[in-house]
C-alpha cells in the first residue's frame, strides 16, 4: 500500500457529498418528504379487515368466467 494512499470514493459518492455540503438541510428535507409518504403507523385492526376481505385471484387473469 502506498505511503499516500487515500480511499476510493465514486463519482455517485463524490455528488452526493458535495450536496450535503451546499445544502445543509437537504438530508432534513428528505426526512421530512419521507415521513409524508412512508412512516405511518399502521391499525392491525384495518389491516387484519383488509386480509380477510381479500378475494382470491383465478388462474388466468384476463380470462372472463363463462356461463
Amino acid at each position: 500500500m502506498p505511503l499516500f494512499w487515500k480511499p476510493y470514493k465514486s463519482d455517485a459518492t463524490q455528488f452526493i457529498d458535495s450536496l450535503k455540503q451546499r445544502d445543509p438541510q437537504l438530508e432534513a428535507r428528505q426526512r421530512e418528504g419521507r415521513a409524508l409518504l412512508w412512516d405511518k403507523d399502521l391499525d392491525r385492526d384495518d389491516q387484519a379487515g383488509f386480509k380477510a376481505a381479500r378475494v382470491p385471484q383465478q388462474a388466468y387473469v384476463y380470462q372472463t368466467k363463462g356461463d
